[in-house]
């Protein structure tokens, strides 16, 4: 947030700044959405609903669990949330007490584990790194349970570096018969192979997912937890107190996204994929060495230790003085520092132009050590 508010400062004074930071689609919402948002509205679909979200939306939910993925959910295991973040805090709120532990990558997506500590919880962490192409060392995993262990905190695709999750280490984090909470909101944005739910492995397992990411719709604020049927009433007690329900026509623009948004996400998952290979290609020929490939979301997590060690400060320099707004990698834990997170989710013309910047900036760079 720190480099997106110099960025914004810096377009106020009329400077161009290329947006490699933000996960954020540049898409416009699928039309279908919009329009059955906008009809609920007239239609005075505006009241509160049940606390777990609209039957029909749930039951839509429910659909496209078994029909990619083929596992059965049942709606009354599905609690609609204002976003992914108020599961993520109805969850923790259930799951967490003092002592309690949860286990996640290092690196990691920052508000993870910030919602552990925030809720009493602890943080173990479990590092992946590059030449294992970010993949899970299950062996680690096993190491670091222990009977304060609540959850393991899996992510798949990835936030910072796109890696998404072999079935094989989704099946063995299963065997482990540790609780899991699978982050799914990148599903949907996969260009080699398949994601997997980890419900395809085990029942013992929570599912946060939503709409922001997949159907371009971050600003209506939708997401979703799949939770085993005996957390569901601690869970909506939660939901009841804090938030009451999801807003009543966004739940009817979810619906329209499972059932009719399904080509424009198509197109947006071909138009990510084309532009992960021109920022893959870029990067690399201007000298950095990326030795995975991000099968998934919109990142790559680039090692640039050799030019800086604080990579704070290295984002800062290539804003002043290229005007490409990139996010440090320390924001992503320990293992992060001395790298980079490149978002993709500008257009060609853009990753273009903000290669060439950094081209220039990488000629003329002087240490920051």
């Amino acid at each position: 947030m720190d480099i997106l508010e110099a960025s914004q400062r810096l377009e106020l004074l009329g400077q161009s700044v290329i947006p490699f930071s933000l996960g954020e689609p540049d898409f416009d919402t699928p039309e279908c959405v919009k329009e059955v948002c906008i009809k609920a509205i007239r239609d005075n679909k505006t009241k509160y609903t049940h606390s777990q979200g609209i039957i029909e939306l749930r039951e839509a939910i429910a659909a496209h669990y078994l029909k990619k993925y083929g596992v059965t959910v049942h709606p009354d295991q599905i609690i609609v949330t204002q976003g992914t973040s108020p599961a993520f805090f109805l969850l923790f709120s259930t799951l967490l007490g003092k002592k309690k532990e949860v286990i996640l990558p290092n690196p990691h997506y920052p508000c993870d584990s910030n919602f552990v500590e925030f809720l009493d919880g602890k943080n173990i962490f479990v590092p992946v790194i590059e030449k294992e192409s970010y993949q899970w060392d299950t062996q680690k995993v096993a190491q670091k349970i222990g009977k304060q262990t609540a959850a393991l905190f899996v992510t798949s695709p990835s936030n910072p570096t796109g890696t998404v999750l072999k079935r094989e280490v989704l099946q063995k984090l299963a065997n482990l018969s540790v609780p899991i909470v699978s982050d799914e909101i990148y599903h949907g944005l996969v260009y080699e192979g398949q994601e997997h739910s980890i419900l395809e492995f085990t029942d013992n397992a929570f599912v946060v997912n939503g709409f922001s990411k997949t159907y371009a719709m971050t600003g209506f604020r939708l997401g979703y937890l799949i939770a085993p049927q005996k957390y569901i009433r601690p869970l909506q007690k939660i939901q009841q107190n804090f938030y009451i329900s999801a807003n009543s026509f966004v739940q009817q623009a979810g619906i329209a996204a499972l059932t009719q948004a399904g080509p424009d996400c198509e197109r947006m998952r071909q138009e990510f994929k084309r532009r992960r290979d021109v920022m893959l290609v870029g990067l690399k020929k201007l000298g950095l060495k990326i030795s995975y490939q991000p099968e998934g979301a919109f990142y790559i997590f680039v090692d640039v230790s050799h030019l800086s060690k604080d990579s704070y400060k290295l984002a800062f320099d290539i804003l002043e003085q290229a005007h490409v707004a990139v996010t440090p990698g320390i924001d992503f834990g320990s293992r992060g520092e001395g790298h980079l997170r490149f978002s993709y989710a500008t257009s060609i013309e853009k990753i273009e132009e903000g290669l060439d910047r950094l081209g220039r900036y990488l000629c003329n760079f002087k240490s920051l050590r």
